[in-house]
């Protein structure tokens, strides 16, 4: 079994050095003092509101400095363009995701209880910022290689997670740890979007929490899919 401290190191969706937030830095690569890092974070949040709201295309810096309720000549001492601040906001959003979701696995004691943790984690986050989900699919058009960054860094950390488990045997070594890795994301992403982003409550309102009997199901799913079955040893990946 998997200890805690290898969960740590290892943990799906990514939890690895790139979740320690990087020193901010100006518009000219000269360090931020505390009230500038704060400017700088009204920002992205501002632009995770707007992006969301709006779309890329729609989005202005102007709209971004006026949610900030920042004057828009202050905007170019942390971003060039538009375009930068939402390639930065994927980079938060990745990071802060990343991050709930291994704050939330960090008690597990063995492969499945971490799963789930991990997804409760991902559940909550994006309950909070259901922008995640279009600001990502938006990098498809206007940034791909930030569109890839997100998936790549939050499938490093899994694939390497899986390949620990399978290590302990907690996890079928016959299963291809990079396929598995990205078949649970493709679920975890696709539930969270059915269950939080389209659901609505009779007054129009998204729920605030993925309900316990849709991450139940989804354990089941995801238990059958890991189990270790018989001899294990035919097509296993090294561990």
């Amino acid at each position: 079994m998997t200890t805690t401290e290898q969960f740590d190191q290892t943990a799906p969706f990514g939890a690895d050095a790139s979740l320690a937030p990087v020193a901010a830095l100006s518009a000219t690569g000269k360090p931020l003092t505390k009230r500038g890092e704060a400017t700088r974070r009204k920002l992205l949040e501002a632009a995770e509101e707007v992006f969301a709201g709006l779309g890329y295309h729609e989005a202005s810096i102007v709209k971004i400095t006026e949610r900030a309720g920042i004057g828009l000549g202050t905007f170019y001492l942390y971003f060039d363009s538009k375009q930068q601040i939402f390639e930065e906001l994927v980079v938060d959003l990745n990071r802060r995701v990343r991050h709930s979701m291994a704050e939330a696995m960090a008690g597990a004691s063995n492969r499945i209880d971490a799963e789930r943790a991990g997804f409760e984690g991902f559940f909550r986050f994006t309950a909070a910022h259901p922008a995640l989900y279009r600001v990502v699919r938006e990098a498809e058009f206007v940034s791909p290689d930030m569109l890839r960054l997100h998936y790549t860094r939050i499938v490093e950390g899994y694939e390497a997670g899986l390949r620990a488990a399978q290590h302990d045997g907690d996890v079928d070594a016959a299963l291809d740890p990079e396929v598995t890795a990205w078949a649970l994301m493709g679920a975890g992403e696709l539930i969270g979007m059915r269950f939080l982003l389209w659901e609505r409550d009779g007054a129009g309102r998204p729920p605030e929490a993925m309900p316990d009997e849709i991450i139940d199901h989804m354990m089941r799913f995801i238990r059958n899919a890991l189990a270790v079955r018989g001899d294990a040893t035919e097509g296993a990946t090294d561990a």
